[in-house]
C-alpha cells in the first residue's frame, strides 16, 4: 500500500514519467525505470506524470494487466514521490520490475525505486519541466519560463 504526501517539500528534483508508468511506479509494481543514461541522484525525487502517455503496446498491456484506465490518470502534474537508490546497466532480468520487454534493454540503464509515496492531491509544478530532471518550485536555470 502506498503512503501518501500532504506537505510538499519544494527543495526535490522531479523526473517526467509518462502514464501509465508514474502510475504504476506509485503503485509499487513498477520498481525500475528504464533511462538512456546512469544517474548519480540518489535519494527522494518527484514523479511528474508528463503532459504525454506512453503509446508502445507493452505500456498499454502493463496497463490493462493493472486494471488502469490510462485515460483517468493524471497527467501534467507532480503526483507522488519515489527514492532512487541504484543506477546500472539494464538486463533481460530486470524486463519484469520494468515492464518492459527484454529486447528494449540493450544499452540501456534501470533506476532501482523504493518507497513511493502518493501525494493526496496532484500539484501543477510553478515551473514547467525543462529536461529530464526539472525543479518544479525553484528556478534552477535561466531559460525556464514560469507557467502562465
Amino acid at each position: 500500500m502506498t503512503k501518501s504526501i500532504t506537505h510538499p517539500d519544494h527543495s526535490l528534483p522531479a523526473l517526467g514519467i509518462r502514464q501509465p508508468w508514474a502510475e504504476l511506479i506509485l503503485r509499487g509494481e513498477k520498481t525500475i525505470e528504464i533511462r538512456s543514461s546512469q544517474t548519480k541522484i540518489r535519494g527522494t525525487i518527484y514523479v511528474y506524470a508528463s503532459k504525454k502517455l506512453a503509446t508502445p503496446p507493452h505500456a498499454e498491456k502493463a496497463a490493462m494487466k493493472a486494471g488502469i484506465d490510462v485515460t483517468t490518470l493524471p497527467t501534467g502534474t507532480l503526483i507522488g514521490t519515489v527514492e532512487i537508490v541504484d543506477s546500472f546497466p539494464a538486463t533481460e532480468k530486470h524486463a519484469s520490475a520494468a515492464g518492459v520487454p527484454a529486447e528494449l534493454l540493450a544499452g540501456k540503464f534501470g533506476w532501482k525505486l523504493t518507497n513511493p509515496k502518493r501525494l493526496k492531491k496532484p500539484i501543477v509544478p510553478e515551473y514547467l519541466p525543462y529536461g529530464v530532471w526539472f525543479y518544479p518550485f525553484v528556478r534552477k536555470n535561466p531559460g525556464t519560463r514560469k507557467k502562465a
